[in-house]
């Protein structure tokens, strides 16, 4: 394996370890009440991340040529997943949307796979009609429609969050393949009617609008999460607090250990907390990059950028809504919210790229 796959790989495994560390401290007191165990979290991400990492491993000695073979069955699995989770009785609700499977105690969402899924997809598809890429009918038009049809069934559930994952990765891979800029001028404004649809369609959507704007217009109701993690943000200065001694864990930011435990790591470990897990997302998206453009092979290289984009693209959405930038998604921080399959899918990720990395 060539050195931006060692690192990839340590980074990987940095970043998911410190993130367990972090769920402990974050959902020890709020476990604690809940389930009269501080570790309950700890524990259960503790075994997510040991199956996850051997999963990575797993995968990691897959030759990514059989994920191009396997692209449409793939897809139709992932489009089955996606329509059995909205039956009632087969999908589980939680927190008012029915994106889950239920196995146990372990939940699995479809829409994580549904991300890998299209990635795989799209990258062969692109690969296969580079030369007639700027023809958008012949070309982008199918494509659109297989994107849109899974758009819509993650927006049933609902999972905006999810949805709007989707979507900007795979806008960002059939941008990367040279695509003319018109054409996203045009989805620009398409994606505006819509967001207007939707908002039309769900009025809740419009009180998350504003109470990003102003939070304050409404402090104990959709207001709430962005001004108690601000409140957990402000006083972190530039060392924080100290490991263990966030305020706001303390039944004031909900579930802390899930969206918003970039709030909790702000708060402990103030500024120099942020910059670190910061530049290491920037570092694991440089290792990455420099993998996807050291390839020739189409379709390895719109796979792994594709797959890379997809993880800092969630990251980002993540941080920008814990700091109040846009309204509240649902979107998890990669390899360090709790949540099985978000790291599952995440570890997988990364073992399809280091793959990929192994090969010349």
């Amino acid at each position: 394996m060539k050195k931006e796959g060692k690192y990839l790989r340590l980074i990987t495994i940095i970043i998911a370890v410190f993130g367990s560390v972090m769920i402990y401290s974050a959902s020890s007191i709020w476990a604690g009440y809940k389930f009269n165990d501080s570790f309950h979290y700890a524990k259960m991400q503790a075994i997510f991340l040991g199956v996850s990492i051997i999963a990575m491993n797993i995968v990691s000695k897959i030759d990514y040529n059989f994920y191009k073979k396997k692209a449409n069955l793939i897809l139709l699995g992932c489009l089955i997943l996606l329509i059995l989770v909205l039956i009632p009785g087969i999908g589980q609700v939680r927190n008012g949307s029915r994106s889950w499977f239920a196995i146990g105690p372990i939940g699995l969402q479809p829409s994580e796979f549904a991300k890998v899924g299209l990635i795989i997809f799209l990258a062969k598809y692109l690969a296969k009609n580079q030369k007639n890429i700027n023809d958008i009918k012949k070309s982008i038009f199918p494509i659109l429609g297989v994107i849109f049809l899974f758009f819509g069934l993650i927006m049933l559930e609902p999972d905006f969050g999810s949805a709007m994952v989707v979507v900007l990765t795979l806008m960002v891979i059939i941008f990367a393949s040279g695509l003319k800029l018109s054409f996203f001028g045009y989805c620009g404004v398409l994606g505006l009617i819509g967001i207007a649809g939707l908002i039309i369609i769900a009025p809740y959507r419009l009180k998350r609008i504003v109470s990003f704007i102003n939070p304050w217009s409404d402090p104990l109701g959709s207001g709430y999460q962005i001004i108690q993690s601000l409140y957990a943000i402000g006083p972190g200065g530039l060392f924080g607090l100290g490991f263990g001694n966030s305020i706001q864990k303390q039944f004031y930011l909900p579930e802390p250990q899930t969206d918003f435990i970039f709030s909790i790591i702000s708060e402990e470990f103030g500024f120099l907390g942020v910059l670190m897990v910061t530049s290491a997302f920037a570092f694991m998206y440089y290792q990455i990059v420099k993998i996807s453009l050291s390839k020739e092979d189409l379709f390895a290289k719109y796979l792994s950028s594709g797959l890379g984009t997809q993880i800092i693209l969630q990251a980002l959405l993540n941080l920008c809504v814990v700091v109040g930038l846009i309204p509240v998604t649902g979107v998890t921080l990669p390899f360090i919210s709790y949540g099985g399959s978000s790291l599952l899918i995440s570890m997988v990720s990364i073992g399809i790229i280091l793959n990929i990395s192994r090969h010349k």
